[in-house]
């Protein structure tokens, strides 16, 4: 799975990152999940974990533009130059926890 998180816009933001291989696991609320490589793992606002078919994921979220790394250095050179009067705000977005995801096996993840 790749270990970079994007952050996409539909109506609402969220997080998601596409997966390289299977993936299986139970959310917080007892239901089951499962991806196949290209499906996304998506994370809402408020934390919580699903698995997205690729075809509706990418027909129906558009990606944020990323700052390059460059982009980042000149924004951050700028701040330190000036003060500011406020801090930027945390992101709403939370780590995921890995307790309840992992990985399946090939054969499991064709249970349909």
């Amino acid at each position: 799975m790749a270990e970079d998180w994007n952050t996409y816009r539909t109506r609402f933001l969220v997080r998601a990152r596409q997966l390289t291989e299977p993936l299986a696991f139970t959310d917080p609320l007892g239901r089951e999940h499962r991806g196949r490589p290209g499906d996304y793992l998506v994370q809402s606002s408020e934390g919580l974990l699903r698995i997205a078919p690729r075809e509706i994921f990418e027909d129906v979220y558009v990606a944020m533009e990323r700052k390059t790394e460059r982009e980042t250095d000149r924004q951050t050179a700028r701040e330190t130059t000036r003060p500011t009067a406020r801090k930027a705000p945390k992101s709403v977005f939370r780590a995921p926890s890995s307790e309840h995801i992992r990985t399946a096996s090939a054969a499991g993840n064709m249970h349909i």
